[in-house]
């Protein structure tokens, strides 16, 4: 059975474990929250990538409608200068710019086309992947309004579970905490048992001399405490 010392040191041990967890716990709430508001980045990402791609398209077909536009103008010229000229060699020269200006307005109105069931197609994938995509958001949204009131549930725990260790300390003698404070500062757990002669927080065998001081029958008595010759932790014998 552990020596009282050893039972204060136990409890100790376990209200500090129980703080460290919590403050483990709201140390992860801003990386997770973080991780959220990527995947919500992520997602806005998506949408105006769909969006873009709707108005290059659409910027698209109105440069072919202007090209058109001009080629027709163009068309119209051509036609008016084709009528007034008298001399046969303008006339075939008009006639070729015209048939030139057609076969262009008839590749734009072929390109236009393409536009525009391509426009019309990503249009319709825009819409449903807007609304699947703001749904995930919203459910992105709410996760991280969860682990902000987790964040706050955490440091409410976290306060109690301070004022809870400080009363622990108490009872432990001050050599006996600058003890346990030096190896907590490098390791966990501090207070671990020797079982079959080995350590039960490095695994390896203790000399004789510490499980002496262990079993309570070293020069100090109860009151002396044995630490492990391999991993300094503070030991004691469990019978």
């Amino acid at each position: 059975m552990p020596s009282p010392l050893i039972e204060t040191l136990l409890i100790l041990q376990d209200r500090d474990t129980k703080r460290l967890g919590l403050e483990a716990q709201i140390k992860a709430v801003p990386r997770d929250i973080a991780a959220v508001e990527q995947k919500i980045a992520a997602e806005k990402g998506a949408i105006d990538a769909a969006k873009a791609e709707v108005m290059g398209l659409e910027t698209k077909k109105k440069l072919i409608e202007t090209e058109i536009g001009s080629a027709e103008s163009k068309l119209a010229k051509y036609r008016t200068q084709q009528s007034q000229v008298r001399k046969n060699e303008e006339f075939q020269a008009l006639g070729h710019e015209i048939e030139t200006t057609q076969k262009q307005i008839s590749d734009f109105e072929g390109q236009e086309l393409e536009v525009m069931y391509a426009l019309d197609d990503a249009k319709k994938k825009f819409v449903a992947a807007e609304a699947v995509l703001k749904g995930n958001i919203a459910g992105h949204e709410a996760r991280i309004k969860t682990l902000r009131e987790r964040g706050l549930s955490l440091a409410a725990e976290l306060t109690e579970a301070q004022a809870v260790l400080a009363t622990a300390r108490e009872p432990v003698s001050e050599p006996a905490r600058r003890v346990y404070d030096r190896i907590a500062v490098r390791t966990q757990p501090v207070v671990v048992a020797i079982r079959g002669g080995v350590c039960g927080g490095c695994h390896l065998k203790v000399s004789s001399e510490v499980e002496t001081i262990a079993r309570g029958k070293g020069p100090g008595g109860p009151a002396q405490l044995a630490t492990c010759d391999s991993c300094g932790r503070v030991v004691y014998w469990e019978s």
